[in-house]
């Protein structure tokens, strides 16, 4: 008999015969919701960019990166179900665990409603809906305390350069959990109409997108108080006063980090934005 039948945010059929006992994660933020669901005990494997909670995860066995997982390793675990993610994870990677014989549930939330739905899913798929549905509840309460204490910054939207690696530049466009985060804070993506998910951008390019402030997020590249003294003297000088280091993390992890990411990021966004109108 089958314990669950479910599907995927790919549409990959997936028929466990029990609940999870055994389970291995390729996606830090997902790691990080298991845990914040009570499901370390689960938990045989993950990545080493699985950071949080810090102390839980140093004594799971490390099976690779995100991008380079070691299969054999993952394999050996023998897991009841591999948590993965389309944008984080290669799909070769995810195919080759198929072939394995391993059970991959496969996330691809791009917006904070479907990063909602996701959580739902996930915890229903571990056999943890009761904590998913309390996160959840959590995080729609702080997503409608942030979008009600916008007032006259939803109709007044600021344009922002926000991104995501240096050397080359890449941003990121419409289709992207995090472009949906600065949506709901009351910002506008100056990439948010790019064909690419992630394009390839020069600064020039940015800057003749005309941005009110740039973003620097110090995931998934680091940016650093370094990286704001090399770029202001590029900038007009108007913009130069606005370039702000964020917290990667609160803007681009979903699951458990919303909880109080959203709403560190929107408060953080609300000062600046007070201090320089």
């Amino acid at each position: 008999m089958s314990w669950m039948r479910t599907v995927d945010d790919l549409g990959f059929k997936l028929d466990l015969p029990a609940q999870p006992r055994r389970i291995v994660s390729l996606v830090p933020s997902w790691t990080e919701t298991l845990f914040a669901f009570g499901a370390a005990g689960a938990i045989v494997g993950v990545t080493r960019f699985c950071v949080e909670p810090a102390d839980a995860v140093a004594a799971v066995p490390k099976i690779g990166g995100t991008k380079n997982p070691d299969i054999k390793a993952i394999l050996d675990l023998k897991p009841d179900l591999v948590i993965a993610n389309a944008e984080e994870n290669r799909r070769e990677d995810i195919e080759k665990l198929r072939i394995g014989g391993a059970a991959v549930f496969t996330t691809y939330p791009r917006t904070v409603a479907s990063a909602v739905e996701s959580i739902l899913k996930l915890g229903n798929v571990v056999g943890r809906s009761a904590e998913a549905g309390a996160m959840t509840r959590e995080i729609v309460k702080s997503v409608s305390e942030i979008e009600t204490g916008l007032g006259a910054w939803s109709k007044l939207r600021f344009r922002v350069f926000c991104p995501v690696w240096k050397n080359p530049w890449i941003a990121f466009n419409g289709d992207t959990y995090a472009h949906d985060v600065l949506r709901m804070v009351g910002f506008n993506n100056i990439y948010a109409t790019a064909g690419d998910r992630y394009p390839r951008v020069t600064l020039d390019e940015a800057l003749d997108l005309r941005p009110d402030y740039v973003l620097l997020p110090d995931e998934p590249y680091e940016f650093s108080a370094k990286d704001v003294e090399e770029l202001k003297p590029l900038l007009p000088p108007a913009l130069s006063r606005r370039v702000v280091l964020i917290n990667g993390r609160d803007l681009h992890w979903y699951g458990a980090r919303m909880v109080h990411g959203l709403k560190t990021l929107s408060a953080l966004l609300s000062r600046v934005r007070a201090a320089t109108v």
